[in-house]
Order: structure tokens, then sequence, then C-alpha cells
């Protein structure tokens, strides 16, 4: 079988490698998935680099989250040969065929493609938690989604919608925002720079003005703007640092207008509380069975193309996610 395998740490994928090796034995509470599509997400680069939370020994197979086929079960695994499932990895899923613990897995739902189903877990799971079980989105809220055009950035905005809440979306890109008005009932598109005044027109007559809830995975001058336009009572969802700075605050901003700075993390939070991540996730796909959420697939790659697939990532080219196909 082919996987892409990290064996050193660098900062231009030159440690990582697409290689041909065997499967290794299967253990017996574990399903074997033939690998249909696996989609990227930002951790992934980060592990190649060493600069990501997890921190697996080297080599390991990237690839945190993918959809497949049943190829070996036991019978009481609750699978069958040729059912169609997804699960989380973490690790191992730009491979062939990837063994999964039987409690990870979930049949994916009727109607929902390989690729479009590998872009639900990571991406819609960390909304959730951040927007839901953290945030506490209420309808009517103003909720701006930094990076909305990105994987994550997406969902959130897509989740929110889907939640009844007032979306105002930024990026970097006027051309990205636009496709994503087209698809998406934003109430505003915004520029990544010189947001803050607009989000203080937008919502200045409600509640005081400035958005109920920030959603930030991009961080650095985005996260300190966010500060001064975020409203009484806000919630600041720090989700990452995609823009490579980590920002501080000075205790006294949230202070004087009372909002919580609130650290998301939504594969630990399941794994502190397992019931709590199970009823996030089941959340999850509930919504996008009943079709109240639609995950966009910018592009997807042959496993071949590995890293066209993460410079396309790298670079931001992408709004959506993006899927490798092994």
């Amino acid at each position: 079988m082919r996987m892409l395998r990290v064996d050193t740490l660098s900062d231009d994928l030159s440690g990582v490698t697409l290689v041909e090796g065997l499967l290794t034995e299967r253990k017996p509470d574990h399903v074997t998935v033939r690998v249909r599509a696996a989609s990227l997400n930002f951790p992934d680069l980060l592990m190649t680099r060493g600069a990501y939370q997890l921190k697996p020994p080297l080599p390991f197979v990237l690839g945190m989250e993918m959809a497949g086929e049943v190829v070996e079960c036991e019978s009481g695994s609750g699978f069958a040969i040729g059912d169609r499932v997804v699960a989380g990895t973490r690790l191992g899923s730009f491979a062939d065929y990837v063994h999964v613990d039987a409690a990870m897995l979930r049949r994916i739902p009727d109607g929902l493609d390989f690729a479009t189903a590998a872009s639900v877990g990571a991406a819609y799971l960390t909304a959730y938690v951040a927007l839901v079980a953290l945030g506490r989105t209420q309808p009517g809220e103003w909720v701006l989604v930094h990076g909305a055009t990105g994987g994550v950035g997406l969902a959130a905005v897509d989740l929110a919608l889907a939640l009844g809440a007032r979306v105002i979306a930024t990026s970097r890109s006027p051309d990205k925002l636009a496709t994503l008005a087209a698809g998406y009932p934003v109430a505003a598109t915004l520029p990544a720079s010189g947001f803050r005044e607009a989000v203080r027109d937008l919502t200045a007559n409600d509640r005081g003005g400035g958005a109920d809830l920030v959603f930030d995975p991009v961080g650095g001058d985005v996260f300190d703007a966010s500060t001064r336009c975020i409203g009484w009572g806000g919630r600041l969802l720090v989700i990452g640092f995609t823009s490579g700075r980590i920002p501080t605050v000075a205790a006294n901003i949230p202070l004087i207008k009372g909002f919580s700075v609130v650290g998301v993390r939504a594969g630990e939070y399941g794994r502190r509380n397992p019931a709590a991540g199970r009823a996030a996730s089941d959340a999850v796909w509930r919504l996008a069975a009943e079709g109240r959420i639609r995950p966009r697939v910018h592009a997807t790659y042959p496993l071949a193309r590995w890293r066209e697939a993460i410079d396309a990532m790298a670079t931001s080219q992408h709004i959506g996610k993006l899927v490798i196909e092994p």
C-alpha cells in the first residue's frame, strides 16, 4: 500500500515522502478501511514542521480524517464489508488503507459522497464545539467569522447560519468573499484588515453594538482588532493562528468590555469528556444527514499529487476543503 510518511520535520515538506509499505496487522477491535477520500486540515501541515500540539514520534503517516469502504472486520464489530464509513484518525489517513477503532467509525449518511463526508468531521466538529458547546450561540446573535473561506472558517459560517445567527465573514481575498456570499446568506463580507469600524456600524443597533461571538482561526492583527469590536458579554473564540503570530491581550480590555476569551480544541474537548464529545459529533452528523449544513469541497487531488494539495492549503488557494483521493 502507499502512504504519505513524515520521516523528518522540516519547514518545506522535504521530510515528507510518498512510500510503499505493508499494512500493519489489524487489532481485533479495529476495522480495515479502503480510503476513498481524506481531507486536508491545517494541523497536517503544522505536524510536518513539529509545530502542532500533537507531536507523534517519527516516522508517522499524515492524515487526520477519512471516508472509505470497510474491507475487513470482526463479526461483532457492528460493520460489514462494503459499508461506507467515515472517521477521524488523528494520523494515517493519507494512505490506501487504514485500521480504525470500530468505536470511532460511523456510517456515511445517504446522499453524501466520500469527498464530502471526509470534509465534515474535524472542521464542523471544531465549529460546533466553538459555537454551540463553548460559545452558546443564540438565534439572532452577531457572529464574526475570520478566515471564513478556509475549511474550518467556512464550516463556522455554515453552522452559524444553521443556528440562526447573523454572520459577518472576513477574508484576505475579495474574490473568495464574493464566492462565499453567492453561496451562503451572510449579513456582510469584509476584508481581513480594517473590519473593526464596519463591524461596529453593522451591529450598532443591537445591545450596545459589537459582535456577540468572534470565531478566530487567524490570530495576529485579526485577533487584536477583534478585541476592539466585540460587544459587551461577547465570546472571543480562539481556534488557531494561521497568521503565524500568537497574539496577547491586556487583561484590562476584557475586563472593561466584559467579554471572554475562550480556547477551542475540539479533539481535546472530546478526549476529556467523551460523552460530550460524542454528543457534539452526533449533532454534527445529524445536521449533515438532514442537509442543514453543506460542506464545500474546493478540489480533490490524487495521492500522488499530495504536495500540490498541501501547497494549495498552505497558500490559502481554496474556499472550503481540499481532499486527497488515494
